[in-house]
């Protein structure tokens, strides 16, 4: 596809089609980077670990967070050396 880059301030910019933003899933905001001469967008990166505290409590209210090791030491963690 061809695209005309134009002025935006001091910078430039393209217009990117609706139907490409929804193939690749961006919105609002993207990470932006050079990577072997060519411009790559994506969407941005949801943080790690992101909805965990929700989904233990979750889990929790529903009394299904039994350990599932129990609290006996491993086999040979005697051995282990920290």
């Amino acid at each position: 596809m061809h695209v005309t880059i134009r002025p935006f301030g001091n910078s430039r910019g393209v217009i990117i089609p609706k139907p490409l933003l929804a193939q690749v899933g961006l919105q609002d905001e993207a990470e932006i980077e050079v990577r072997d001469g060519a411009l790559v967008l994506r969407p941005l990166q949801a943080p790690a670990r992101q909805g965990w505290a929700q989904a233990a409590k979750a889990i929790a209210a529903t009394g299904q967070d039994a350990q599932v090791l129990g609290d006996h030491p491993l086999a040979d963690e005697s051995e282990w050396q920290w």
